[in-house]
């Protein structure tokens, strides 16, 4: 209960993402992905995150957005929100030298991961959320 209690909040945090992105949802592709990280390797996994997160929305047009959040409670357990452009947008995301340089420096990181491929409800937002909880 209490994982289905975060995922609806992160999916609600996320779908507040921004104006702009509400005006055209039908072409959109999201998808939330749930991670389990090892332990003894979550924080040098939430750098390789943080790192490819931040290059992906700075070189790649169409990574519209890309929120990743951990569990307080199970700090293991990884959730990132991602909105491309349209699923042509995510199939260039998923070929990208530092889409790939992140899967392999990650890949012994990962105990599971589940990809589960959402539909918009709302997007709004009166401005997007910085990673101490301000808006910006």
């Amino acid at each position: 209960m209490l994982k289905t209690i975060f995922i609806t909040a992160i999916a609600f945090m996320a779908f507040s993402f921004s104006n702009s992105v509400s005006s055209q949802t039908n072409s959109h592709y999201i998808r939330i992905a749930k991670l389990t990280i090892d332990s003894s390797k979550l924080e040098e996994y939430k750098q390789a995150l943080k790192e490819h997160a931040e290059t992906a929305v700075r070189l790649e047009p169409g990574v519209l957005m890309l929120y990743a959040v951990y569990e307080r409670k199970h700090p293991t357990n990884v959730t990132v929100f991602e909105i491309y452009a349209d699923e042509a947008a995510y199939r260039l995301h998923i070929q990208a030298p530092h889409f790939l340089k992140y899967k392999a420096a990650v890949q012994d990181m990962v105990k599971s991961l589940e990809l589960i491929d959402v539909a918009p409800i709302a997007l709004e937002a009166k401005k997007q959320i910085s990673e101490g909880g301000t808006t910006q």
